[in-house]
């Protein structure tokens, strides 16, 4: 006999068909034609972390760029390690990003099985609950975002939603989830920040497991502090530093309150444009519900925001919303959000009957549809976080923000690339996409692998707004990065500092490039005057005097 499938599965496989065709159009539209080839390339950030798997991959260790200091300039060494495993397979530079893209892709497809059947765990009884969940979080934009473009956020979303999957049968079932912990452990290769996350897994199994409290306790805790110890000798082992130079760069040499209150503005924020009735949602399932697998999807999305508000918040809410810290603690509140949608259409139609309402059979189909409706202007409302024109990116009328930089980065990097030798220096703002295209060495202004910066006090001018404040971008020194470092190009300073670099730029010619005006200020680079690493016949024409 034919096996026969329920509308729910046919409804679920289209859901997951659909997420399919939109993550690829997504990635698709993420890439760029640069001199007549496409380019696929990740978010900047990401594209240092391949900066060092190249340089890993091609035997030069993990380090920035062959020969460069050891300094760790990322805070993802196992998303580096998988990076490195592309670049030692003959893949052309132009795609070499696009099997990390791919994996964000599948790993947001995964993370929509887990979320089904956390939801299926709530609501047994409707279907509908798990794949409403699954909607929501399928289309989420900025958590699409921030996978699709290389970051460790897809990975560290499908650990976190299947982390508390897991933890909810084990505490059902009466075991202690050893392979969960672990798990958790390796989750702090991706960022040391998940021990966070980690300890609550733990804390929840010892507190609403009283029988096996003291196993959760001693086996969750063994295994996270086994992995955070190990890696930390490695790291001082290998680049001397106990923690990743990132740190140091974000945490170090700046007030800790106005760090604290442009995290607070940065949370306040994203509650507010995400509608802060809706936003409050999910409160009403605790009304009706306060049990120990609600309060564990609540406390996920609390830590990442108090963390969140603790570090200052990402360096770019103002260009998505939603930081990176939310995004992978966004599929527990989303399931909050499903389940009091929920609990609200129950407690209407309940309503209807004790008001001797007839054709229930009618009105129960007419509140799913009304259902169906309301998740899906929520939706859209989710997706204008910062204002209605985001909604192009979310519909992909337009492809992401991002990739106009990304495209910046390439013509710079492939341009620097033809004017000068292997062994030349370059300057760089752009961190990860400029110094991996140009293939030369870099020296990057803003520390994040610049042991010394990172470790100076941060660039707060004298009346700043303090939601200007912008996390790992506020730390440069020019005396270090071009009077001591002298590199051979730089290709630009950062915003607002031409003043401060402007007594060091005496050794360096200008030249101006026309098909360079639109990334870089009428077109001008600086090149040292005694550089023997500059092909100086290759850009004769373009001097300044």
């Amino acid at each position: 006999m034919a096996r026969k499938f329920s509308w729910t599965t046919v409804a679920f496989a289209l859901l997951l068909l659909a997420y399919a065709i939109y993550a690829a159009v997504f990635i698709y539209q993420s890439s760029v034609v640069v001199n007549g080839e496409r380019y696929f390339s990740l978010f900047d950030d990401a594209m240092i972390s391949m900066d060092y798997a190249r340089t890993l991959a091609q035997g030069g260790g993990a380090v920035y760029y062959p020969g460069a200091e050891r300094v760790e300039g990322f805070s993802n060494p196992l998303w580096v390690a998988y990076m490195a495993l592309f670049h030692l397979l003959p893949i052309p530079q132009q795609l070499m990003s696009l099997p990390i893209q791919i994996t964000g892709a599948l790993c947001l497809l995964l993370n929509l099985l887990v979320v089904r059947r956390i939801g299926d765990w709530f609501a047994p009884q409707q279907p509908w609950v798990g794949i409403g969940a699954a909607f929501l979080v399928a289309f989420f934009y900025p958590l699409n975002q921030w996978s699709l473009l290389g970051n460790e956020v897809a990975p560290l979303t499908l650990l976190m939603t299947w982390s508390i999957w897991v933890a909810l049968r084990a505490r059902s079932a009466g075991r202690v989830p050893h392979g969960l912990f672990l798990l958790l452990g390796l989750s702090t290769l991706l960022r040391m920040d998940m021990l966070a996350f980690g300890l609550l897994i733990v804390a929840w199994l010892a507190w609403f497991d009283r029988t096996r409290w003291k196993q959760h306790l001693a086996s969750g805790t063994a295994i996270l502090a086994f992995f955070m110890l190990a890696q930390s000798l490695a790291r001082f082992a290998y680049y001397g530093e106990w923690l990743p130079n990132t740190y140091y760069l974000k945490m170090v040499g700046g007030p800790l309150l106005l760090r604290v209150m442009r995290g607070a503005y940065v949370f306040l924020k994203f509650a507010w444009n995400f509608n802060l009735v809706l936003f409050v949602l999910p409160l009403l399932w605790f009304a009706f519900r306060r049990d120990a697998e609600s309060l564990l999807l609540a406390a996920t999305f609390g830590l990442q925001a108090a963390y969140s508000i603790y570090v200052g918040g990402d360096a770019w809410e103002h260009r998505g919303g939603s930081n990176r810290f939310f995004s992978i603690a966004m599929p527990a509140y989303l399931l909050l959000f499903m389940l009091a949608a929920e609990t609200l259409r129950q407690a209407l139609l309940d309503f209807w009957k004790k008001q001797g309402g007839s054709r229930l059979r009618l009105a129960e189909r007419i509140s799913l549809l009304a259902l169906a409706g309301f998740l899906l202007l929520s939706q859209i409302n989710f997706d204008a976080l910062l204002d209605t024109d985001s909604l192009q990116y979310a519909f992909l009328r337009k492809p992401t923000i991002y990739s106009i930089g990304q495209q910046k980065a390439i013509e710079l990097g492939l341009y620097i690339k033809s004017i000068t030798t292997p062994q030349a220096s370059v300057a760089v703002v752009i961190g990860g996409s400029l110094p991996y295209y140009s293939e030369r060495p870099a020296v990057d202004l803003l520390g994040k692998s610049d042991a010394v910066i990172a470790r100076q006090a941060m660039h707060i001018p004298a009346g700043q707004e303090w939601i200007d404040f912008r996390p790992g971008h506020n730390k440069w020194d020019y005396s270090r990065s071009l009077g001591e470092l002298k590199p051979d190009v730089i290709s630009e300073v950062f915003v607002g500092t031409n003043a401060e670099a402007e007594p060091y730029l005496k050794e360096y010619r200008r030249i101006q490039v026309p098909e360079l005006k639109r990334w870089v200020p009428d077109g001008i680079l600086y090149l040292r005057t005694d550089s023997q690493n500059i092909l100086w016949e290759q850009v004769a024409p373009y001097l300044l005097p």
